[in-house]
Formats: C-alpha cells, sequence, structure tokens
C-alpha cells in the first residue's frame, strides 16, 4: 500500500513538470540503513523513500507518540506546562536513558519534556504518561489508538519509551515514523525544546545535552528524536527548516551513531537542494455581479495553496483568477463562484474554488419595486 501511494505521489509531482525541470525523478543514492523517509512536512510529500514500510523497532524515537499525546492535552487545556508532576516509584525504576528522578521528586511539566526531548529520559517519559493516562498500560492503548488515525498502518507500541529487551512487538515504520512527527511539529511548543543543544534542570544542578547532534552542526536544524538499542541500532527522526520548508529525514537500523547522522544530513540536503515550496497565502479576489440580490455584487474569496515544486521553480508560478460572469440570488458564503488556478511553464500546477464570502438574499418583491422607483425618480 504505501509503495502504491508513494508511486502516486511521485507520479503527481513529477507530471507537473517536465523531466527538464530539474524534478527528482529517481533515488539518486542509497543510505547505509534498513529503512528512510523523507518527507515535506507541510504537504506530506514523500521525496525519498528506502523500505519505508517496514516494521522494525524504533528504540527512543517511541517518544515523538509519547510527547505527542502529552502536547495534545496541554493544548486542549488539560495540562499546564507550569504544573507540578509527581513522580511514580515505576517511572523512577527506568533504566536506560534517564534523568535520575526520585520516587515522589515533583517537576514542572516544562522540565520533564525538555528531559524528554533533549536527554531522552524514559523516567520522564513514564512520568508524564502516567499523568496524561494515570498509568503506562493505559497511555499505550492510547498511543495504538493515536496511531491508527494517523495512518500508521506498520505500528504497534507496548511501551512509552521504546525500551525493547522486554518487547516482542514493539515495532513501526520509517513511513510511520514520519507521519507522527509530522503531527508532533504542528505543536510549535515542541520545537522550542527541540532546538535547544544544551539546557539544566533542578535549578542548574543536573545538565542535559541533546542526544541529537544535528541540532548543533546542521543548518537549519529543529529537533526531532534519537534513539538506539542493540535491537534498533541507531535511529533518528531529523526535523530542519530552512527557507518556510520543514523536511523530516527518519533512519532506521543504521550500525552506527555517525552513519545514521551522516545518512539524515544526505536526506536533508538532497531535499533542500531539490525542491522548494510556492505559498499562496489566499484571500480576496474581485466581486463577481450577482442577478436577484439585495446586493449588485458579491465580494470573492480563495482559499491558501502550498505545493512542492523543483527547486527555484516556485519563483515562476503565476495565478489566474477565472470568475463566473455572474451569480442568481440567492447566494451562501462558502457558494463556488469561480476557480482559481497556479500555472508554470504553461502547465496548471494547482487548481482551487473562489467563494463567496457574504450571503445575498434574494431580493423581495417589495424591495425590488421600491429599487426601480428610487431608479425611475432619479432619472426624472
Amino acid at each position: 500500500m504505501f509503495r502504491f501511494l508513494s508511486l502516486l505521489l511521485t507520479l503527481a509531482f513529477l507530471s507537473a513538470f517536465p523531466v527538464s525541470a530539474g524534478v527528482p525523478d529517481n533515488i539518486p543514492f542509497d543510505v547505509n540503513a534498513d529503512s528512510a523517509v523523507l518527507m515535506e512536512a507541510e504537504t506530506g510529500t514523500i521525496l525519498y523513500a528506502k523500505n519505508a514500510d517496514a516494521a522494525l523497532p524504533p528504540a527512543s524515537v517511541t517518544k515523538i507518540m509519547t510527547l505527542l499525546l502529552f502536547m495534545e492535552e496541554v493544548d486542549k487545556g488539560n495540562i499546564r506546562l507550569d504544573e507540578e508532576i509527581s513522580v511514580s516509584e515505576y517511572a523512577a525504576s527506568m533504566g536506560g536513558s534517564q534523568v535520575y528522578l526520585e520516587p515522589g521528586e515533583t517537576m514542572a511539566a516544562e522540565e520533564l519534556l525538555k528531559c524528554v526531548i533533549i536527554s531522552s529520559a524514559n523516567d520522564g517519559a513514564v512520568a508524564l504518561a502516567e499523568k496524561v493516562a494515570g498509568s503506562e498500560e493505559a497511555f499505550v492503548a492510547l498511543m495504538n489508538k493515536r496511531a491508527a488515525e494517523l495512518g500508521m498502518d506498520n505500528t504497534r507500541f507496548e511501551n512509552v519509551t521504546g525500551l525493547d529487551d522486554d518487547t516482542e512487538k514493539h515495532l513501526t515504520s520509517a513511513y510511520d515514523i514520519a507521519l507522527m512527527s509530522r503531527e508532533l511539529i504542528s505543536h510549535e511548543t515542541i520545537l522550542k525544546y527541540s532546538s535547544i543543544w544544551m539546557d539544566t534542570i533542578r535549578d542548574g544542578q543536573f545538565g542535559l545535552t541533546n542526544t541529537n547532534r544535528l541540532i548543533r552542526f546542521y543548518d537549519g536544524a529543529t529537533g526531532l528524536k534519537t534513539g538506539s538499542t542493540s535491537k534498533a541500532g541507531f535511529c533518528i527522526s531529523a526535523t530542519a527548516k530552512r527557507d518556510g520548508m520543514h523536511l523530516i529525514a527518519v533512519i532506521m537500523g543504521s550500525p552506527t551513531r555517525d552513519i545514521r547522522n551522516e545518512a539524515a544530513r544526505r536526506l536533508l540536503d538532497y531535499g533542500f537542494a531539490s525542491c522548494s515550496l510556492y505559498r499562496d497565502e489566499g484571500g480576496p479576489c474581485g466581486r463577481i455581479p450577482v442577478t436577484g440580490g439585495v446586493a449588485d455584487t458579491a465580494e470573492c474569496e480563495y482559499a491558501p495553496f502550498v505545493q512542492l515544486m523543483p527547486k527555484g521553480k516556485n519563483r515562476e508560478v503565476q495565478r489566474e483568477i477565472l470568475l463566473d460572469d455572474s451569480v442568481s440570488a440567492p447566494v451562501k458564503a462558502g457558494d463556488r463562484v469561480g476557480t482559481v488556478r497556479w500555472i508554470c511553464g504553461g502547465e496548471t500546477v494547482g487548481e482551487g474554488s473562489i467563494t463567496a464570502v457574504c450571503d445575498v438574499p434574494r431580493i423581495s418583491f417589495g424591495a425590488l419595486f421600491l429599487k426601480m422607483l428610487g431608479i425611475s425618480l432619479v432619472k426624472g
């Protein structure tokens, strides 16, 4: 299914332009990893894929879903970032990467978020999960439910940390990781923390250093999450933004940390060198004549439009506004009254509807009579 979807996306992307325009029309290189994906975040377009739907252990990249569910609760107003969270004995018992939380210790939600995002703290991840759902088991059920909602068809979570010594089918795919990464970075608060190289907690007494070295060494890096275990190898979901374009590079099963980081860097470089975004914010686009209405015209608008383009082609796009000759009352806000097209090199790269901004009711006979009478008196 993924290969079919990926093919459709690629064909749609390529068909708008001649090959001579410089659109990537094949996989130009390989990366040293079991699986990889490069996604443009705003449109969801896949730019590179290698075994993208293979279900593999993700290690601590799992925490992307943990963080997503927690941030959704924050944005709903159910949890405040300044709220103190009490650490359970179970959360404090987590091994692996940790910030050595003590049973009964309290820490602000914001501080725990930093621990998980920057230092990949397993104890912090469980503390966040227990705050949301009461137990890790209940939270994992929410993780799997959310994964299904996002279309993560090759994913099954068994814990909130990615520790896999005792798991049997704690698996996800590079494509699924890109999906949940895309959802997570839509919560802009996350980027505030995931782009931090070094920080402290406990009033400066405990240092945090980002496990994602690209934050320090890659231009435009914004996050997101690393992971490694003996089962998973070295994994990363790396995000970076340049010129308004946000890319997500997912690497799974690299043999070393440095090879993983180099693979992610190579994918990001490829994306930024090959593609650009055309963006039209939408808005008013004139007025259309209305027959039989209380007003003679109706204001029109079109919705925002974003299109991934070959590098530099975004500057060549032209917009064409095609309003209908007229429209008959009654007109409802949102009624289609024309078409907007975006054209590059003589080819249509996008099309949308032009709609009425406000209602224009049909004019009554009495109002029409008075209007006609008024016109007659003016002429007289």
